[in-house]
């Protein structure tokens, strides 16, 4: 059953874990090998074979120049871990849902929804998942783990962001992606969800994701935005009332008077969040929470498949 046929099935977020493994198992069937294996495999340095271990990894092309068995050993010979990031700002609980929408309509629900399913994928392979949450303060850090016991506390803090939606919390995202990275010690896969409205310098937060790719982290950056009023500006010309949903601020105006200046403006910051993500070889995946959600994650996860 797609998600779109069971938005009346499943409206609320209770159903959180249940929608996450349909998705889930809609994606593995039929593939043969997972979307994250091999990532935390380097090669490190030869060593010398001993009788009895396994031949899995003898370089034969260097026995064929030496007439001595080497293996291969490998950099953190473990299973992957991977810290999901997600900003928990009043932005991120915009638009403001109408009662026949599902929860993943909005950008905290997409979020939240996301993280589900990848923490399911990852359960399913004895990964290691961390956790952040983050608005005007650092309100949640959980490490990697693997247990059940650690995957359930993290689905109860996703279900929380859902049911406390925020009022009037501006984002602090430069401060707090600077401390998570100085968290992250171990090699690991960062997935950070915000939708990158941040009232500080470019420069700035460019610094920031910068920070999290050292120590060789692979980073993945999911853009959630609106598309059809936070880029296209999509709105009827008749006087309105806009509200930043973090400060408060008001103003009025016709949206016709300020559209394409606005459009431009908001172009132009995308696309130097896209080139900064390229330039330091940063995943970027620019989500419109109005799309279908089974079709942006699912080509996210082929392409990670695919590509590495």
């Amino acid at each position: 059953m797609k998600i779109e046929e069971q938005k009346e099935l499943i409206s609320g977020f209770k159903h959180l874990e249940l929608l996450a493994n349909q998705v889930v198992e809609g994606f593995i069937s039929g593939m043969h090998k997972s979307p994250f294996h091999g990532f935390s495999a380097e090669f490190a340095e030869h060593k010398t074979y001993n009788a009895g271990e396994s031949t899995k990894h003898i370089d034969w092309k260097l026995f064929a120049k030496t007439d001595r068995l080497f293996t291969k050993r490998f950099e953190e010979e473990t299973n992957l871990r991977c810290h999901l990031i997600i900003d928990n700002s009043s932005s991120m609980h915009y638009p403001k849902l109408e009662d026949n929408q599902a929860f993943y309509e909005s950008k905290i629900g997409f979020s939240v929804l996301a993280s589900a399913v990848l923490m399911n994928l990852l359960k399913k392979q004895r990964d290691a998942v961390g956790l952040s949450v983050y608005s005007d303060n650092y309100e949640y850090y959980a490490p990697e783990k693997g247990s059940d016991r650690h995957h359930r506390m993290l689905l109860n803090k996703l279900e929380d962001l859902l049911a406390t939606p925020k009022q009037a919390k501006p984002t602090d995202t430069i401060t707090f992606l600077h401390q998570i990275a100085e968290k992250m010690q171990r090699r690991s896969m960062i997935i950070i969800f915000t939708d990158m409205f941040q009232n500080d310098n470019q420069e700035a937060l460019f610094n920031a994701l910068q920070h999290l790719k050292h120590n060789k982290h692979k980073v993945v950056l999911f853009h959630v935005i609106d598309e059809k009023r936070e880029l296209s500006f999509d709105f009827d010309n008749t006087p309105r009332k806009f509200i930043d949903v973090e400060s408060g601020e008001i103003i009025n105006l016709f949206a016709e008077n300020v559209k394409e200046e606005y459009e431009n403006t908001i172009k132009k910051y995308f696309k130097s969040i896209s080139l900064t993500c390229a330039q330091n070889k940063i995943k970027y995946v620019p989500v419109n929470i109005g799309a279908n959600f089974e079709k942006i994650l699912t080509t996210y996860l082929a392409e990670k498949q695919i590509f590495g």
